[in-house]
């Protein structure tokens, strides 16, 4: 029963949580900007806007790709609430992102089909990353479990320091914020071609965006694995982070995929390896 109630939860809070979080980064992101910006429920007036309007699609096939990424976003936040095992939420989670690039694909478009390509580069950039996470927190928990995590007696942070700066790659990534938001960005400049996006109008649009707020709960609710031991250690240490992610999102220019890709897998691999050495030593 508990966990039917946390999935329940998932499925409801997490977009909710997702759009206010969204709303909160774009004032803080105007604040930065010596702008107003947009109120903080403007990303759900979006949605709710979008869901009222006509549906569009090139073909069929984008519709299929636009409800499985959702299914696919809903059920790895629900698998996270309820504890299952990390590596069954990773292959939900990409089930879900390979659909998203299908979709693109199935376009003519030329911006869509540069997009897809781009999203599969930074697919190619995050997934090695969140996999040798996964298998860092199994190697101090003694299981993939996120069950097992909330059974350490002291924060996991402090085992893997460089872990969870290899998180924040994935992290990055995931949140389309620069240096890494070559595929689709929510910046204004970007509002009319978003690259994987160009191609989804009226409510498959909304529901990509409503799968986005789900990957962003997501992502921050394994960030906030790492202060398993305190619920308050939990939401500063996320709250740190997304902050964080906005000031590099505001301070760094856009990278192209090659340094992408050499910046995220190759620091990623070096951290991963000096985090482990040091685990081993203690």
């Amino acid at each position: 029963m508990t966990k039917i109630l946390l999935a329940v939860l998932a499925l409801v809070a997490a977009p909710i949580l997702g759009a206010l979080i969204t709303g909160v980064d774009r004032r803080i992101t105007a604040w930065l900007q010596s702008r107003y910006g947009p109120p903080i429920l403007q990303p759900l007036y979006d949605v709710l806007k979008l869901l009222g309007k006509q549906p569009m699609l090139v073909n069929t096939w984008q519709a299929l790709c636009a409800y499985v990424y959702l299914v696919g976003a809903a059920l790895s936040v629900v698998l996270l609430f309820t504890g299952s095992d990390l590596l069954l939420i990773f292959f939900v989670l990409t089930i879900g992102a390979v659909f998203l690039v299908m979709g693109a694909l199935a376009s003519p478009s030329p911006y869509s089909q540069i997009g897809g390509q781009r999203e599969l580069l930074q697919m190619l950039a995050y997934e090695p990353l969140l996999i040798l996470v996964f298998a860092s927190i199994a190697m101090v928990t003694g299981s993939f479990k996120v069950s097992a995590v909330f059974e350490l007696s002291r924060p996991m942070l402090y085992d893997l320091p460089l872990m969870f700066i290899v998180l924040g790659y994935a992290l990055t990534i995931k949140l389309r914020k620069s240096p890494f938001d070559i595929s689709a960005s929510a910046h204004a400049h970007q509002e009319l071609v978003r690259g994987v996006y160009t191609e989804y109008s009226g409510p498959y649009l909304a529901m990509i965006e409503i799968a986005h707020w789900y990957e962003v709960i997501l992502v921050l609710g394994i960030c906030a694995l790492f202060w398993s031991t305190s619920f308050v250690g939990m939401i500063v240490l996320v709250a740190l982070t997304y902050m964080a992610e906005i000031i590099v999102d505001n301070v760094t220019a856009r990278l192209t995929w090659r340094v992408m890709l050499k910046s995220a897998v190759g620091m990623g691999l070096v951290l991963t390896v000096v985090n482990l050495l040091w685990l081993y030593a203690q």
